[in-house]
C-alpha cells in the first residue's frame, strides 16, 4: 500500500508523475478546481469581509469522495497542481475540502515535468502560499462584483445573455476604439517615385529622397511633375556609397504572450489552442526509451529568465550542432518587461536532446509543430548574433537625390535556425551590385512614379490583440486567451479575415459602460488592478482592504446607472428570405462563429440555419451551385448546396472554371510567393501558374 498521496489536476499529468515517484506514491487527479463560487448567485459576503461562499462544483462530488478516502489511508498528503495564482487556489481549496492544514509542508512545486524536477521537488515541499490564494480569490471576487452586478442591467436594458467582465470589457473597448479610428481615419495622398537603375547588367531601385540633403515628400502628382522636369536630361551620378556592418540580435525565448502571437503568425493556432497544445506538451507525452515526460517548461509565464542548467546545455548543443562561432562568449541574458512577476522561467523545452525531428512520430501535428517552434526559438536565443553586410548608395540627377539600400548575410548566427515572424509584410532588402562613386549610371534609369494613400490602423488580429493586452497591462498570461474566447462567444466581436470587428451589441455595450462605469473599461485603471494584485500576491496590500476600495466606488456607479440607464432597442437586420417552417421573415443574428439566420419567432421557432456564400462554381456531381462554408473548428471550405443529398466538398477555393482536362472544379493553391490553380481532381495533374505577388 501506498505511503503518500500526491493530487495533481489532469490525468494526464499523474500518469506522468506516477511514473517517477514509484510504488510509495499515488497519484491521482482532481480535475481541474473541486469548488467554486455558485453560478446561481453572487456568492460574496460584501459585508462581511468580502467572505466567499465555496460550493462543490457540480460532478465533482466523485472526485472528492474518491480523493478523501485515499487520503485516509496514507500517511501523508501533497498538494502538486500548476505553480502559479490559480494552481494554489485549487492546492488550498483542496486542503480545506480534505481537511490538510495548509500551513504544514503540504504543497510542491515544480516548472518542468521531467525526473528530476519532480524529485527534487519533494525533497522541499512548502506551506501553501496564502499571498498567492489571496491574489487569486481577489481577482475572483472582483470578476464576480463586476460581471454578477452589471451583467443583470444589461440584461434589463438591453437583451438577455449579455455579460460584463473586468478584463474583457476592456478587450472590446480595444476592438471598438480601433475601429472608430479606421472609421475616422482620413486618408492622405502621396506619391513615391522609384529609379530602375543598373550597373554591370544588374537591376536595382532606388527611391526618391528629397533635394540635396534635404528629405522631400511628394504629395500631389503635380509634386512629382516638378521632380521629373527638375531632373531633366540630368545623368544619374553615384554622389556616396556607405557600406557598414549591422549586427543583429535574436529574440529572446517564450513567454506566454509571445508564444500566443508566433504561434497565431506561424501557425495559424488561435490563442486558445496554443494554450491547449502546450498544456499537453507540459504535462507530459509517451516516449519508448523514456516513458511519459513533459517536454516544454511551463507555459503560463511573463519571464524569459533561464536556468543555469539549461543554459549549459544549449550552449554545449549549439557548439556541437553549429560550430563554436555560433557561441557567444556569455550566455544572454533577457531583460524582463516592466511588471512582469518574473515567476517562472521562460518556456523552454526540458531537454535540447530532445530534438523535434525525432520526437515526430510520437507527436501529433499540432504537438511537433509547437514544440518545434519552442525548440527553435529557445535555441535560436541562445546564439551568437547574425552579421550583416549594409550598403546605402546615395544617387544624384541634378540636385534630385535618390536613395537605394541592400544588405546581405555575412554571417547568418541564430538566423541559421531561426527568424522571428511579424504582423505585417516586408518587401525584401536585396543587397547592390558593386557602385563607384562618381560612377554615371548607363542607360538611364526608368522612373516609375506611384500613387499612393495613407493607410489606417489595422484592425487587431488575435496577436496583435494579445500584445496590446500585455503592452497595456491588461489581464495577466492565463487570461488572455479564455478573455478573447469569451469576447466572441457574447457577440461583441467577429473575427473576419482573421481580424475582429465589433458587432453593433459590443458598440452598444461599450458606450453603456464608458457612460455609467467609466473606470470598469478604463485601460489605466484595469491596468492599476492587476498591479495591485500583484502586489497582493507580494504580501504587500491586504485584500480585503484592496476590495473594499474599489467597491466603494463601484457601489456609486452602480446605484446611478439603475437609476439613469435608458433602455436600448437593438434593430434587427432582416434577410432577403423567409422561414421554411413559420413563414416571418429571417433575421441576422451574431454567434461567436459570426454571422447566420434566425427565425425572429424565437422561442415558438427555433429555425436557424448559417449564411450561405455562393461561389460561383456548380458541383460536378449534381450540378447544384457551391457554397462557401464554415465548419466546427472554423476552417473555411466550400460545399455543395445539395448536402446532405450530395456531400461534395473542395477544401481548396474554387476559381470559377474547369479543368480542361478532366471537366473537374479548379482551385486556388499557394506555393511559396506565387499562387498556382490547379485541378481538384488529385488524379489529374493539370496546374496553371499565376503572376507572382
Amino acid at each position: 500500500m501506498a505511503d503518500y498521496l500526491v493530487i495533481v489536476e489532469s490525468p494526464a499529468k499523474a500518469k506522468t508523475i506516477g511514473k517517477y515517484l514509484g510504488s510509495k506514491y499515488i497519484v491521482k487527479a482532481s480535475m481541474g478546481h473541486v469548488r467554486d463560487l455558485p453560478k446561481s448567485q453572487l456568492g460574496v459576503d460584501i459585508d462581511h469581509g468580502f467572505e466567499a461562499k465555496y460550493i462543490t462544483i457540480r460532478g465533482k462530488g466523485d472526485v472528492l469522495k474518491e480523493l478523501r478516502d485515499s487520503s485516509r489511508k496514507v500517511k501523508a498528503v501533497y498538494l502538486a497542481a500548476d505553480p502559479d495564482r490559480e494552481g494554489e487556489a485549487i492546492a488550498w481549496h483542496l486542503a480545506q475540502s480534505l481537511e490538510i492544514d495548509p500551513s504544514r509542508p503540504c504543497r510542491v512545486v515544480f516548472n518542468e515535468i521531467t525526473k528530476q524536477a519532480v524529485k527534487e521537488s519533494f525533497k522541499n515541499p512548502r506551506a501553501v502560499d496564502m499571498d498567492l490564494v489571496h491574489a487569486q480569490q481577489a481577482r475572483r471576487i472582483l470578476d464576480r462584483l463586476v460581471g454578477y452586478r452589471i451583467s443583470p442591467l444589461l440584461w434589463k436594458k438591453v437583451k438577455r445573455g449579455l455579460s460584463a467582465g473586468r478584463v474583457q470589457s476592456v478587450a472590446v473597448r480595444l476592438v471598438v476604439d480601433r475601429e472608430r479610428e479606421i472609421r475616422a481615419f482620413i486618408p492622405e495622398e502621396y506619391w513615391t517615385v522609384t529609379a530602375i537603375c543598373e550597373s554591370a547588367g544588374e537591376k536595382f531601385k532606388a527611391n526618391f529622397y528629397g533635394y540635396g540633403k534635404r528629405k522631400v515628400d511628394l504629395k500631389t502628382k503635380e509634386d512629382v511633375s516638378a521632380l521629373i522636369k527638375k531632373i531633366g536630361d540630368h545623368d544619374f551620378v553615384v554622389e556616396n556609397i556607405k557600406a557598414s556592418e549591422r549586427k543583429r540580435n535574436p529574440s529572446p525565448p517564450f513567454t506566454t504572450s509571445s508564444l500566443q502571437q508566433e504561434a497565431a503568425r506561424r501557425l495559424g493556432f488561435r490563442a486558445q489552442k496554443t494554450m491547449s497544445v502546450a498544456q499537453q506538451l507540459y504535462e507530459g507525452i509517451e516516449l519508448p526509451k523514456e516513458g511519459a515526460i513533459g517536454l516544454i517548461t511551463y507555459m503560463r509565464t511573463d519571464s524569459t529568465r533561464i536556468s543555469e542548467e539549461a543554459l549549459r546545455e544549449v550552449r554545449g548543443y549549439i557548439e556541437q550542432a553549429f560550430g563554436s562561432a555560433f557561441v557567444p562568449p556569455t550566455p544572454r541574458e533577457y531583460s524582463a518587461r516592466k511588471g512582469a512577476q518574473d515567476a517562472h522561467e521562460g518556456i523552454r523545452p526540458t531537454s535540447t536532446a530532445r530534438y523535434p525531428d525525432d520526437l515526430k512520430e510520437h507527436l501529433n501535428r499540432d504537438q511537433y509543430r509547437l514544440y518545434k517552434l519552442i525548440y527553435e526559438r529557445f535555441v535560436a536565443s541562445q546564439m551568437a548574433s547574425a552579421i550583416l553586410d549594409t550598403m546605402t548608395v546615395d544617387i544624384l540627377a541634378g540636385d534630385a537625390m535618390f536613395r537605394a539600400t541592400g544588405s546581405k548575410v555575412k554571417f547568418p548566427g541564430f538566423m541559421k535556425l531561426y527568424i522571428e515572424a511579424t504582423d505585417d509584410a516586408q518587401d525584401e532588402e536585396g543587397f547592390l551590385p558593386a557602385l563607384d562613386k562618381e560612377q554615371v549610371l548607363t542607360p538611364r534609369p526608368k522612373l516609375t512614379p506611384e500613387q499612393h494613400f495613407t493607410q489606417p490602423p489595422p484592425r487587431y488580429s488575435e496577436a496583435r490583440l494579445v500584445k496590446a493586452m500585455e503592452e497595456l497591462g491588461i489581464g495577466r498570461p492565463s487570461t488572455y486567451a479564455p478573455t478573447i474566447d469569451t469576447i466572441q462567444k457574447r457577440g461583441y466581436v467577429l473575427l473576419q479575415e482573421k481580424r475582429f470587428v465589433p458587432t453593433e451589441l459590443g458598440e452598444i455595450v461599450v458606450d453603456l459602460l464608458k457612460e455609467f462605469f467609466p473606470t470598469i473599461v478604463d485601460v489605466d485603471f484595469t491596468a492599476q488592478l492587476e498591479q495591485q494584485l500583484d502586489d497582493v500576491e507580494d504580501g504587500d496590500v491586504n485584500y480585503v482592504a484592496m476590495l473594499s476600495d474599489f467597491n466603494r466606488g463601484f457601489e456609486g456607479y452602480l446605484h446611478a446607472a439603475e437609476q439613469s440607464m435608458e433602455h436600448v432597442q437593438l434593430e434587427e437586420e432582416y434577410a432577403d428570405e423567409c422561414c421554411e417552417k413559420c413563414g416571418r421573415q429571417m433575421v441576422y443574428k451574431h454567434g461567436r462563429f459570426g454571422k447566420f439566420l434566425a427565425c425572429p419567432g424565437f422561442p415558438e421557432c427555433r429555425n436557424a440555419k448559417p449564411i450561405v456564400k455562393p461561389v460561383g462554381v456548380n458541383c460536378p456531381r449534381c450540378n447544384n451551385p457551391l457554397v462557401e462554408r464554415r465548419g466546427k473548428k472554423r476552417r473555411t471550405f466550400y460545399g455543395c448546396s445539395g448536402y446532405p443529398e450530395c456531400n461534395y466538398v473542395l477544401w481548396d477555393e474554387p476559381v470559377g472554371r474547369s479543368c480542361s482536362v478532366c471537366a473537374e472544379p479548379m482551385v486556388k493553391k499557394k506555393q511559396g510567393k506565387n499562387e498556382v490553380v490547379v485541378c481538384s481532381n488529385a488524379e489529374c495533374k493539370h496546374v496553371e501558374v499565376l503572376e507572382p505577388r
